[in-house]
């Protein structure tokens, strides 16, 4: 029987680890990726020697045994990265005042109750509910019977899983007197369900978060050069106008170049929005499909300014965020007095010897100023980049005296750079936020109508991030291969 065409629309994660699932199940497969690179919003770029890294805070599934390790072995030989495991979280200053995030719990609570004395059952609690979610063994692959051990595990977890998912980070941080951790907690992406630090610092108690040394670069790298020795395809600068559909089947796509390209099967692991409401023209949403989009929050977009370093800044913590007094006015509408650093001395690939790479990262949902202001008035564009920059590099400087005066490199992408690079639906930095009212159910992956057609990655896992891609590719490329009668090899 001759192998099943598919089109993957879209090179990010998701894209291919659907390809390399379906390259093992014997589909003819060819990613359609609109950049000259794989990635996606996986992704990081070099100037001047210095690499800024886009993505990757930590890697869940790091570790041996551990959630998700045995399905990243499935895509590429994770093996082949190095994992750093900083035992600090993030350090959080204000002022003369510091709090240590650790990863061990146990080095956590101790930190908290000396540093938030009036804070002593919150703290208490929140050490306790990272110990009980650190000792949960997630079910993952296999069949549901595979998994029933696990499974009846979680069942004593359910009431206290289902009492916290209620919570956001801003209502977690009611409980907190200490004016540090009360801006820990309701600072940043305030709507974020509050399970979402609980299950990463759970992770990290693991040991299962690690960074992996060469960041997204590297990852991605290892993952396309997996599937391109299964046989797989990539087409870059491939950017598809619409999917076409021919008697209720998807039957292929049409590039912004005219080209029409012919498949069984299509998949899009490209934007939801873009996918469902441009690509396919809204033929295939229902009522259901159009209030996910109206009603759902995604994830923030933000101003990323970047620093290469003429100094060594090991004695740094790689992950400091500052409380400041002066705002800082992001865009119309958006100021932020939370400035957090990621100071990559831990990574050696992405700086000189003696030399670091700094980036920060400012949210912001004012997504059309950034791209309109690009495309009609480009003089001012640059203005407001150089501005910003100015702003973060005062309070870098500040805060890190020995870099005065060093600072050989700065970069600025904005929602418009997100937007131009990646597609993704208001230059959200994932796809749908993970709060109280999404909680982490699955969206479909399938439209109403339309056959031979899925949707893989982070519009329909609310939470995003690398295991969204993973696991959606996995889950997805299962259903195909069932529906095209192909046995599933995989446990």
């Amino acid at each position: 029987m001759e192998d099943k065409k598919v089109l993957i629309v879209g090179g990010g994660i998701a894209g291919l680890c659907t390809g390399v699932y379906l390259r093992r199940h014997g589909f003819d497969t060819e990613i359609l990726e609109m950049h000259t690179i794989s990635g996606g919003l996986a992704t990081a770029w070099k100037k001047d020697g210095f690499t800024f890294e886009n993505c990757i805070h930590w890697l869940v599934g790091s570790k041996d045994g551990k959630w998700l390790n045995a399905a990243w072995k499935e895509v590429f030989d994770i093996g082949r990265l190095e994992f750093f495991e900083d035992p600090v979280f993030q350090v959080i200053e204000r002022g003369g005042e510091r709090i240590t995030i650790y990863r061990n719990p146990d080095r956590l609570e101790a930190e908290l109750l000396a540093k938030a004395t009036q804070d002593v059952a919150a703290v208490r609690e929140f050490a306790g509910l990272i110990r009980k979610i650190a000792k949960l063994h997630m079910p993952e692959g296999g069949t549901f019977l595979q998994n029933l051990g696990a499974y009846l595990k979680l069942v004593p977890c359910l009431p206290m899983l289902f009492k916290y998912g209620k919570l956001s980070m801003a209502d977690y941080s009611k409980r907190f007197t200490n004016p540090i951790l009360r801006e820990f907690f309701s600072g940043g992406i305030s709507d974020l369900s509050f399970l979402a630090i609980v299950f990463s610092l759970a992770w990290m108690a693991q040991g299962n978060a690690g960074y992996p040394i060469g960041g997204s670069l590297r990852m991605i790298g290892l993952i396309e050069d997996n599937y391109k020795k299964l046989g797989g395809r990539i087409r870059f600068k491939a950017r598809v106008k619409r999917i076409l559909a021919e008697n209720g089947r998807a039957v292929g796509v049409v590039l912004e170049n005219g080209e029409e390209l012919r498949a069984d099967v299509v998949v899009s692991a490209a934007d939801g929005h873009a996918t469902i409401f441009d690509m396919l023209e809204g033929l295939f949403a229902d009522d259901g499909i159009r209030r996910i989009y109206e009603t759902y929050k995604p994830f923030p977009s933000y101003v990323q300014v970047s620093f290469g370093v003429g100094a060594d800044l090991r004695e740094e913590p790689g992950h400091i965020t500052l409380l400041v007094d002066k705002d800082i006015e992001i865009d119309p509408g958006t100021t932020e007095n939370i400035v957090a650093f990621r100071v990559f001395h831990f990574d050696p690939t992405f700086a000189p010897p003696g030399k670091t790479a700094v980036v920060c990262f400012l949210a912001t949902y004012n997504h059309e100023y950034w791209c309109a202001l690009r495309e009609k008035d480009a003089t001012r564009y640059e203005a407001e980049k150089q501005r910003v920059a100015a702003a973060v590099t005062a309070v870098f400087e500040g805060r890190f005296p020995k870099a005065r005066g060093k600072i050989e490199v700065v970069d600025v992408a904005t929602p418009a750079t997100v937007v131009r690079y990646t597609g993704n639906w208001r230059g959200s930095m994932e796809g749908w936020l993970y709060t109280p009212a999404t909680g982490i159910r699955q969206l479909p992956c399938v439209l109403p109508g339309l056959r031979s057609f899925y949707m893989v990655g982070q519009w329909i896992s609310p939470g995003g991030g690398l295991p969204a891609g993973l696991m959606t590719a996995r889950r997805v490329s299962k259903r195909i291969a069932k529906d095209a009668g192909i046995r599933w090899e995989l446990s």
